[in-house]
Order: structure tokens, then C-alpha cells, then sequence
């Protein structure tokens, strides 16, 4: 016996050993991955990341904020050295009318305005060439900051293109296109996937919240119902004793397994209950793109000084891509503190707004197509009738 137990522990001990020997030649084999599949498989884990849900979201940020920088150097140099040739120009044309002004010993108006006219003339068509070029009237520029910069590259790519904040240089103009070509597929396939994100989540949050009140109702009433049907079983049960006590366990023995059913019925039902079946009604989704317009005008009025109007009015021009450019944010905010802060909010409030309204869409469209096939089903069913 003792030689059976030390042959079973060598066995045994030997088996480990070779499982352990196994493993580590397993892992060896693992670590001396040939330097080209290694890749293949950062690549092919890169990529997965890159078209998942987050990775997209990543890749839209990072795609704005890349343009950002390219615009930033491409134009804001561009936008300097205007500022410059305009400041120049208004200092040169000043000099020359003091000079115009000191050289005249008999002082003539008819002669000097004559002279003045064909300065301010030279002065009126190089501003009018400046202001072509991308001059705004500001000493020192925002409009091709970071912020600008950003704002521009998702306009781009979201095709609003408010038209106030536009290249000047041509290799700004190639560059756009280049952008544009890539960036927009990229933001399509943002708005797909992140509204169908939201959809869900609220279809969900819809099912729970919303048609479980709904649904309690019949349940309770049939718990109920099944409840009242079960004591008048008992009292049945008892009345029938003295006639036939096999009758009587045949019938217990029944009625158990049908309120048995009937529970399983009720957990099934439950079970098979899926949320993303539920239709949100259009009114509610109409509601939320109202209250999401609404919202983002309030923050507008108050950091824009504008009114309710201009506020909703340039949330809805933003939102449906029309963008007419009309009214823009951030002159106020850099007049009192000098912050990019409203560019970074209103393209922050684009991003999300749009995947909103593209989740709103999908639910309106899943809506309609409902109420169409079961109108369809009643116009088969009335005809089925007739026949």
C-alpha cells in the first residue's frame, strides 16, 4: 500500500511538474510572438477601439481639436499679419494728411480737400481689400484662436458653416476641403451610432419608468381576479367533501396546476418583455427637441445679452444645419472677460444636440413605421371581414 501512495505522489507531482513545464513552454511560445503579428494585432485592437462607441466619440473630439491646431496655424498667422497691414495703413494715412496739411503755405480748402479725397480714396480701397482678407475690425483678433479655430473645424464637419468664420489663404481653402472629405463620413458615423446609443437608453428608461405604472394596473387585477377565483375554488372545495373525496383531490390537484400556469404565464410575460420593442410617442419627442432648443437659448440670452427669440432662433438654425451666420456667439463674452468659454459651450451644446435630434429622429421614424403597419394590419383585417 505504502508503495501505491509513493507512486501515486510521483505520479502525481511528475504530472504537475509536466503541466507546469507544459505552461511555461506555452508561455514561452507566447512571448516569442514574431514581431509582425504583433503588430497585425495592435492594429486590428486599434482599430476595434477606434469604431467602437467610445473610440468614435474619441476620434470626432480628436478630429476637431487636430483641425483646431491646423486652422490655428494655417489662418491665425494670416489674421496677424492683416491686423498689422491694417494698423500700418491707418498710421501712414495719417501721416500723410498732417503732411498734406503742414506743406500748404496759402491754406485752400477746394485744394485741400482735392488732395484729402484722393488720399482717403487710396485709404477706403485698401480697407475694403483687408476686410476681403479676413479683417474684422478688432486690434487683436479672436477669431482664429483655439476656440474660433474649433468652432470653425466642427462647423465644417457638421455642415452648419455659419459663413463668419471662413479661410482667406489657399492653402486654408485646400486644406478645408481635405477636412471636410474626411470629416464628414466620420461625424455621420458619430450621429448613427450615438443616437442609436440614446435611443435605446431611452426607450428603456421610457419602458421602465413610464409603462410599468402602466402595466401594474392589469396585473394587479389579475392577482386579483386570480385570488377571488381561488377562495371561491376553497369554498367549492369544501362544499363538494361529502359528495367524492377522489373528485375532490382531482380537482385541488387542477386548479393548483392551472394558478401554477397562470404564474408561470405572468413570469414569462414579464421575461419576454423586451423595452427596445416600446414606440416613444412622437409628442414626447417632439418635446425634447423643443425643451433642448428652449434650454440652450435661455444660457444664450444669458451670456449673449440676446432675447429669447434670438437665443431659440439661433439653437434651431444650429441644430438643423442651416446656419446662416447671422447671429454668433462670443462677441459679448470677450468683451466683458476676455475667455473663449462660449465657442468651447456652443460646440459642446452642437456635438450633443445633434446626437439628440439624430435620437429623436430614429424614435419619430420607429414611431411612424408602427403606426403604419398596424394600420395596414386594420385595413387587411376590415377586408378580411367583409369577404
Amino acid at each position: 500500500m505504502e508503495g501505491d501512495r509513493a507512486s501515486c505522489s510521483t505520479s502525481s507531482r511528475n504530472w504537475q511538474h509536466g503541466s507546469y513545464r507544459a505552461r511555461d513552454g506555452r508561455r514561452r511560445k507566447r512571448r516569442r510572438k514574431p514581431w509582425g503579428e504583433r503588430i497585425a494585432d495592435w492594429t486590428r485592437a486599434l482599430i476595434a477601439f477606434l469604431f467602437s462607441n467610445v473610440g468614435i466619440v474619441c476620434l470626432v473630439v480628436g478630429y476637431t481639436i487636430a483641425g483646431a491646431f491646423l486652422f490655428t496655424h494655417i489662418e491665425g498667422k494670416n489674421n496677424l499679419d492683416i491686423v498689422a497691414d491694417v494698423i500700418r495703413l491707418r498710421n501712414v494715412t495719417a501721416a500723410t494728411l498732417w503732411e498734406l496739411t503742414f506743406k500748404e503755405n496759402v491754406f485752400s480748402e477746394r485744394i485741400w480737400k482735392a488732395k484729402v479725397k484722393t488720399v482717403l480714396e487710396n485709404y477706403q480701397k485698401k480697407m475694403v481689400t483687408a476686410i476681403k482678407n479676413g479683417y474684422d475690425g478688432a486690434e487683436e483678433s479672436k477669431r482664429w484662436s483655439f476656440a474660433g479655430a474649433f468652432l470653425y473645424s466642427l462647423t465644417v464637419i457638421t455642415t452648419i458653416g455659419y459663413g463668419n468664420i471662413c479661410p482667406k489663404t489657399k492653402s486654408g481653402k485646400m486644406v478645408t476641403i481635405v477636412y471636410a472629405i474626411i470629416g464628414l463620413p466620420l461625424f455621420l458615423l458619430y450621429l448613427s451610432n450615438i443616437g442609436d446609443i440614446l435611443a435605446k437608453s431611452f426607450k428603456w428608461t421610457y419602458a421602465r419608468c413610464c409603462l410599468c405604472k402602466c402595466r401594474r394596473k392589469p396585473l394587479e387585477m389579475a392577482s386579483r381576479a386570480n385570488t377571488h377565483d381561488g377562495a371561491d375554488t376553497r369554498r367549492n372545495h369544501w362544499q363538494m367533501v361529502d359528495l367524492n373525496e377522489s373528485e375532490i383531490d382531482t380537482f385541488s390537484v387542477d386548479r393548483s396546476t392551472s394558478v401554477e400556469d397562470d404564474e408561470t404565464r405572468e413570469r414569462d410575460d414579464d421575461d419576454s418583455y423586451d423595452p427596445q420593442q416600446v414606440t416613444v410617442p412622437l409628442t414626447l419627442c417632439v418635446a425634447i427637441m423643443v425643451g433642448y432648443i428652449w434650454g440652450g437659448a435661455i444660457l444664450f440670452s444669458e451670456w449673449e445679452d440676446w432675447n429669447m427669440l434670438d437665443g431659440s432662433y439661433f439653437c434651431f438654425v444650429s441644430l438643423s444645419t442651416i446656419g446662416f451666420g447671422d447671429i454668433v456667439p462670443g462677441d459679448k463674452i470677450y468683451a466683458a472677460q476676455g475667455l473663449d468659454l462660449s465657442f468651447i459651450f456652443c460646440s459642446m451644446y452642437l456635438m450633443l444636440g445633434m446626437a439628440l435630434i439624430a435620437m429623436c429622429f430614429n424614435l419619430m421614424q420607429e414611431e411612424v413605421i408602427a403606426k403604419v403597419r398596424a394600420f395596414v394590419r386594420t385595413i387587411k383585417y376590415i377586408f378580411r371581414c367583409d369577404r
